[in-house]
Formats: structure tokens, C-alpha cells, sequence
């Protein structure tokens, strides 16, 4: 039985307001929140009786018209469909047990980072792991590569480090987009034992991670803003765009920038100065 399968689908169909998603009223009292199973048939055009034993989790093989519909149905945006997809597959796949390959960063994406001065960059891997960033990142952020490496993971940070909680003035928003990604990935890779050792660390140490993870929401972080106070620069507010890395899907660049003329670029050029008298003042020399 597909258990993850079923308790997406059952979450997602809470989540579907009927009347947005254009149904008739039918005079009848609802007594669950969200869509019926029979709405979602019928929105999905399949039968009630395949939907329920999709969403019980039977190995059922859905052409992908059918996961399209699906995912229209339930309002599931692109990461939505393609976790749905992830956990389809994962039925006709065995979980792993065995951990997947150690992540590295090819040499010339890490000078790639270096000769990013002015923008803070990183690097991130799967269950969001960071593995490589650069001095404005450590800056605006916190210095990853410090780290013991097990505790490289940017959403185990989010809730376990010291500073995101006054850093982000977002946090919650932040914290919760972590969790969202973090999910995605499980479905890509169901059962990775360094995934399910993070998922249970952060279960038990973070009410909140526990609570949004049980909402099994999915969450993929291509482009957006963070708002931060930061301890040496103030205000300001960060743009980041992300890039796969080709030649491994599981690899995300992620560079942060701030408008030309506004105070946050002024906030982040006095953060790139510090920065660099930092370096001076440490003997430290740029690559």
C-alpha cells in the first residue's frame, strides 16, 4: 500500500474550496472539509471506484492525462504534479534502503561561486543540503561550511540554528517553503535514509516542522524574495533566483540579488565591504 500516495491525495482534496473549483451547489450538507471523492472523479473524469483505490493507495499505474487531471482537479500547481507523479511511481519502485551517492560540487562551479563577490550563492542538494556556498552567503546567511557536515542542511538550520528566527523577518514563511521543498525531494527519493533520519530529528525537535509536515504540502523554490534583518547591514530585502545544475537534477544554484538603487542594494554593497575588511582584517585573501 502506497501510504504516502493516500495521505497526499486525501490532504489535497481538504484543501480544494468547492465552489472555486466550480462545482454546483447540490442541496446536500457537507460533512468533510474540501472535495468528496466523487467530486474529484468527476472533476478528474475518472470513476469514484478507481479514484478511492488510487487514493487507498492500490498499486495503480495512472497514464499521465490522468495525473494532469488529476492535478487540475486538486488545484496542485507544477510541484504538486510532479510530486504526485513521484508518489505514482513509487509504487511500482522499491523504497531504498541504502543511501544514495555522496553529493560533490564540480571544481568550476565552486569558482563559480568565489567570483559571485557581490552576490551571495549557494549550492543545494538534496534534502536540501548545502553543499557549497560562497563569503556573501556565509555573510547574509551563516557560514554552512563550518558545519559538521551532517548538519549542512538548509532547512535543518531553519529550525535548529541560531539566527533564522531574528534573521528572516518572514520566518514562518521562510520555514515553511523549507518544509514544502523538503517534501518534494522525499518523493523524488521515498525511504533515503539520510532524508527519513532529518524528517524524524526535526519532527521531534520543531513543533512547528512537525505540524507542516504532517500537512504534506509541496513546495518548489525557483524564484522569490526573503525579508531580513540583518545584524551589521539592517533591513533588507533579497531576491533569489535558482539554476539545476545540468548533469545532476538533484544539484539547485541558488543566487541572491537586490534591486539597482534601493536601499537594500546600499544594504547589501556595505554587507559586501564588510565582508571584504573582514577578510583583510583575518588574512584572508579572495580566490
Amino acid at each position: 500500500m502506497n501510504r504516502a500516495l493516500a495521505d497526499f491525495l486525501r490532504r489535497a482534496r481538504d484543501q480544494v474550496d468547492p465552489v472555486t473549483a466550480g462545482l454546483p451547489a447540490d442541496g446536500r450538507v457537507r460533512r468533510v472539509q474540501g472535495l468528496r471523492r466523487e467530486e474529484v472523479a468527476l472533476l478528474a473524469g475518472v470513476s469514484t471506484d478507481y479514484y478511492a483505490r488510487l487514493e487507498q493507495g492500490r498499486p495503480i499505474h495512472p497514464t499521465p492525462g490522468v495525473l494532469d487531471a488529476l492535478a487540475r482537479a486538486l488545484d496542485l500547481g507544477e510541484a504538486g504534479r510532479a510530486h504526485l507523479e513521484h508518489l505514482v511511481g513509487a509504487t511500482s519502485r522499491r523504497r531504498s534502503s541504502r543511501p544514495l551517492p555522496v553529493q560533490r560540487v564540480r571544481k568550476g562551479l565552486h569558482q563559480l561561486l568565489e567570483n559571485l563577490t557581490g552576490a551571495p550563492a549557494l549550492v543545494l542538494g538534496r534534502r536540501t543540503d548545502v553543499l557549497a556556498s560562497n563569503r556573501m552567503a556565509h555573510a547574509l546567511l551563516t557560514d554552512f561550511s563550518a558545519m559538521r557536515p551532517q548538519e549542512r542542511s538548509y532547512a535543518r538550520w531553519m529550525f535548529l540554528g541560531r539566527e533564522p528566527r531574528e534573521l528572516f523577518s518572514d520566518w514562518e514563511v521562510q520555514a515553511r517553503a523549507a518544509v514544502e521543498s523538503l517534501r518534494l525531494d522525499q518523493g523524488r527519493h521515498p525511504g533515503e535514509p539520510g532524508t527519513e533520519r532529518l524528517v524524524a530529528e526535526l519532527s521531534e525537535a520543531s513543533p512547528e516542522f512537525d505540524r507542516w509536515w504532517t500537512e504534506h504540502r509541496v513546495h518548489q523554490r525557483t524564484h522569490g524574495s526573503k525579508l531580513l534583518r540583518h545584524p551589521v547591514v539592517g533591513a533588507l530585502t533579497v531576491d533569489y533566483e535558482t539554476l539545476t545544475m545540468p548533469g545532476d537534477d538533484d544539484q539547485t544554484l541558488f543566487v541572491y540579488s537586490t534591486p539597482a538603487g534601493s536601499a537594500s542594494r546600499e544594504a547589501m554593497d556595505l554587507l559586501a565591504s564588510w565582508t571584504l575588511a573582514d577578510d583583510v582584517r583575518h588574512g584572508r585573501q579572495h580566490q
